[in-house]
């Protein structure tokens, strides 16, 4: 029977003081977004009297509706495209033992090492030339190209990891290499897709650069531009920017909660695959 010890009662303020840090800004992002603009006393200090009225402010005169349907369509397609060609591309890249296999795996691979700065430009000429610039569809096409290799490198990784009797024995029962990914393959790949689906959505998400760069002169924006916009050359309306911050969270956070479980099991198992 384990006992409570002196070293346990260490680790768990170690954990309390570890907590407390990382609420601390979560406390202070709450805090000024429903504080009233009139009061200027410190932002640690609790707000006396909260109102919502900054919320109500912030989504009429940001149009965070509009940005807030944008940034779920694009992280919501870009993502699913992710996920979609990455495993397809990662299976045979995992089990086929040609040398093209080797180097297609190293070309693909090129995409983690190259910043995608370099080719910025190009890109946005590419973009331009397709006649995309200022739609959200153009993001979506930056998103899947840039983000497949690293999620094809998280796939191969796990599959080469995963035993190939299940799918040798689908094979002798006359199923065909789509049939023995979609029915045998896709479901073992669970753990390593939840750890894709949510390093991709945060990344796509909290993106700041690209819509700016691609939608800029037009009516679209994503979240994270539209909450740029209350932050003026002279003026800042920091309650209203903490505000829009809040909603802008409250979606990626409903997703978490409600997938929490897979989640948390996703990444044990994406880590430990």
């Amino acid at each position: 029977m384990n006992r409570y010890s002196r070293r346990t009662l260490v680790l768990e303020m170690v954990m309390i003081f570890v907590a407390l840090i990382f609420a601390f800004p979560v406390y202070v992002l709450v805090n000024l977004a429903v504080r009233d603009p009139s009061d200027t006393s410190s932002p640690v200090s609790p707000t006396t009297s909260p109102t919502l009225d900054n919320f109500t402010q912030a989504w009429q005169e940001g149009g965070l509706g509009g940005a807030l349907i944008n940034s779920v369509v694009v992280t919501a397609v870009s993502v699913v495209i992710i996920l979609a060609v990455s495993s397809l591309a990662a299976y045979p890249l995992a089990r086929s033992t040609a040398r093209w296999s080797r180097g297609t795996f190293l070309l693909i691979m090129l995409g983690l090492i190259l910043p995608f700065q370099l080719a910025a430009l190009p890109l946005y000429q590419t973009v331009r030339d397709l006649g995309l610039l200022g739609s959200i569809w153009s993001l979506v096409l930056f998103y899947a190209g840039l983000q497949v290799p690293f999620t094809t490198f998280l796939y191969v990784g796990f599959l080469r990891a995963l035993p190939r009797d299940f799918e040798e024995a689908a094979t002798l029962d006359g199923c065909g290499p789509l049939s023995a990914f979609r029915y045998v393959v896709l479901p073992m790949l669970k753990p390593i897709t939840v750890t894709a689906l949510v390093l991709n959505t945060v990344s796509v998400w909290n993106d700041f650069f690209t819509p700016l760069l691609y939608l800029s002169g037009s009516t679209q924006q994503t979240m994270p531009v539209a909450v740029a916009g209350f932050v003026g050359q002279f003026v800042s309306d920091w309650n209203l920017i903490f505000a829009a911050l809040l909603i802008s969270i409250v979606p990626v956070l409903a997703v978490y909660l409600a997938l929490q479980r897979s989640i948390i099991n996703g990444f044990a198992g994406g880590l430990k695959g």
